[in-house]
């Protein structure tokens, strides 16, 4: 079986800048992959190249069995992004907001519901306008967007960021779940301890490149550069 997400020297160039600079990575079904490694190696790049957002300039990336070099918008429906914008529009409810991006990802609005359900929004929150949410509650409200969309590939970016315990054990268990209904996850964390206790193996980014490398939490991949 091919890989869920496979790159072969892949580029990405944010202006002239390699923001990725020679990646290989293969993610395989059912996994829940961690990305590691200092601000600005790369991680959040690898995600959105992904997810169709960021164009591979040079070598082979493909995600679910789309060929990114070629066209990387046709990925964009299989696939759900949670990145540090959640992508809300401000002036629309949180049940609001939820519908409709669920709808727009043609999904129904009890997969909509649910997710709510599941997010902790279905109260009194519902109602409220996006604008006045606390960060954790935004944080929230984007997860359940994706969680209705019920997507192939999860990419997360600092998916615990702003939220509490509990809502850090939800992302946990949110993880775990998509990949029991058949999806696969990639994200990236700072918090190690946590991420390395959910995650099937880790990836170490430094300076957009990725190396195989000796076991980390579950197993892991590492990496240097000159």
């Amino acid at each position: 079986m091919d890989p869920v997400v496979r790159f072969r020297a892949a580029v990405c160039l944010l202006g002239r800048f390699p923001a990725l600079a020679g990646v290989d990575l293969d993610v395989n079904a059912g996994e829940i992959v961690l990305l590691q490694g200092p601000n600005g190696a790369g991680k959040t790049t690898l995600l959105r190249a992904c997810a169709g957002l960021v164009k591979v300039a040079q070598g082979e990336a493909s995600v679910l069995g789309v060929n990114l070099v070629d066209d990387p918008k046709a990925v964009r429906p299989l696939v759900g992004l949670l990145g540090h914008a959640t992508g809300l529009y401000d002036d629309l409810s949180v049940s609001e907001n939820i519908r409709f991006w669920t709808r727009a990802g043609g999904a129904s609005l009890t997969d909509a519901d649910n997710a709510m359900a599941r997010l902790g929004l279905d109260g009194r929150l519902a109602s409220v306008p996006v604008a006045r949410l606390s960060a954790g509650q935004r944080r929230r409200s984007a997860l359940a967007v994706l969680l209705a969309r019920r997507p192939r590939l999860w990419l997360l970016d600092e998916p615990h960021a702003a939220l509490d315990q509990a809502g850090r054990d939800l992302v946990d268990s949110l993880m775990v779940d998509a990949v029991n209904a058949g999806a696969t996850v990639l994200f990236a964390s700072h918090e190690l301890d946590r991420a390395q206790e959910v995650a099937d193996r880790s990836v170490h980014v430094v300076g957009g490149t990725t190396q195989p490398s000796g076991n980390v939490g579950h197993t892991s991949e590492a990496v240097e550069v000159d």
